[in-house]
């Protein structure tokens, strides 16, 4: 196949995977078809993911192999490695050979004990002014130097598609789960002003107030409300 005919595969293979991405249901289906795809486009063995969560804390959102959560763990637990180094500061982290690369000397030795000697983290990132971190494409195989400059570019604009898709996909669900919210509320506004005779403003605020006094978001109390028809102690 001529670098013409690479190109235009690889510009086709793309496309599809922006259609999956875009049809996606939510974030788990959005970034099990990036790891699956880069599976197909990448010479690697083994992908996965890793996401900030809103909390602040990365955590493992997908893996084609047990392997890829082993060597997430060890740097999860530890908060050190590759990942962690691509989480914190943005960049590319390529390894060569676990067996011989001494950055992570600890780290490289227990995942050369896995069976993984080469690996290529790529961060995730939104393209506003902040350049926020998403999360981390973590792909690796069995071989060493198994990654050349093709693979490096391919994977980096498989995770400028996935950052924005994860992006998109968690807008949706936090947009879906505020209308979810609405909902409630308004539901037990509804029984509250039916029980005591009260209007919409002063349902709302007794609402609020089991809130702040229970230190329970807003929609747990509405939420409780409707399937006890009591609110909490």
């Amino acid at each position: 196949m001529t670098e013409q005919e690479l190109t235009a595969a690889s510009a086709d293979a793309f496309a599809q995977l922006a259609i999956e991405l875009h049809d996606a249901p939510g974030v788990e289906e959005t970034i099990d078809a990036v790891v699956q795809f880069a599976l197909q486009a990448l010479s690697c063995t083994y992908a996965g993911v890793a996401l900030y969560t809103r909390g602040g804390s990365p955590e493992i959102a997908a893996v084609t192999d047990p392997v890829v959560a082993d060597v997430y763990d060890l740097q999860l637990r530890s908060d050190v490695g590759p990942l962690v180094t691509a989480l914190r500061d943005r960049t590319t982290i390529l390894i060569r050979d676990t067996e011989t690369d001494g950055r992570w000397p600890e780290w490289t030795t227990q995942v050369a004990a896995l069976g993984v000697r080469s690996s290529l983290d790529v961060p995730l990132a939104t393209g506003d002014a902040a350049r926020q971190t998403v999360g981390v494409l973590g792909l690796y195989s069995p071989t060493p130097d198994a990654f050349t400059a093709d693979d490096e570019a391919i994977a980096h604009i498989l995770a400028q598609h996935a950052s924005v898709a994860v992006a998109s996909a968690r807008h949706e669900e936090t947009m879906a789960q505020a209308v979810d919210a609405r909902k409630l509320v308004g539901q037990a506004m509804g029984i509250l002003m039916e029980r005591f005779d009260v209007d919409g403003d002063r349902a709302f605020a007794i609402l609020k107030r089991y809130s702040q006094d229970t230190n329970t978001k807003l929609r747990d109390v509405a939420q409780q409300l409707i399937d006890t028809r009591k609110l909490p102690h």
